[in-house]
C-alpha cells in the first residue's frame, strides 16, 4: 500500500521559514520524480517545485530564490525548505510522487501553511 505523508505546516508570519517533508512508503522511492503543489482557497492547485530521480530541479517563478526542494532517497522523504514568506503563499501544500507514468502517481492529503501577521 502507497502512502504520501506531509508534515511540517503551520501558522508562520511574514518573513519567516518553515520546512516542509513529505514522507513516502510503498514505493521505490529513488525512482520517483517527488513534486510540492498548493492550492489556496478559490484557486486551482499550482506546482511549486519539483525533483526528479536524478536530483534535477525545477521551482515556479513565484518561489525562485525562496524555497528549496531535496530529497533523501536514504530516509524516502522529500524536504521543501521556504524562506522569506509572503501571504500569498498561504496554502494547502501537497506532496506528489509520480513514476514512470501517470499510473504511478500518488499525492499526501496535504499539511496547511498559512503566512500572516
Amino acid at each position: 500500500q502507497v502512502q504520501v505523508v506531509e508534515s511540517g505546516g503551520g501558522l508562520v508570519q511574514p518573513g519567516g521559514s518553515l520546512r516542509l517533508s513529505c514522507a513516502a512508503s510503498g514505493i521505490i522511492f529513488s525512482f520517483y520524480s517527488m513534486n510540492w503543489y498548493r492550492q489556496a482557497p478559490g484557486k486551482q492547485r499550482e506546482l511549486v517545485a519539483g525533483i526528479s530521480s536524478d536530483g534535477s530541479t525545477n521551482y515556479a517563478d513565484s518561489v525562485k530564490g525562496r524555497f528549496t526542494i531535496s530529497r533523501d532517497n536514504a530516509k524516502n522523504t522529500v524536504y521543501l525548505q521556504m524562506n522569506s514568506l509572503k501571504p500569498e503563499d498561504t496554502a494547502v501544500y501537497h506532496c506528489n510522487a509520480y513514476g514512470r507514468n501517470s499510473y504511478y502517481n500518488y499525492w499526501g492529503q496535504g499539511t496547511q501553511v498559512t503566512v500572516s501577521s
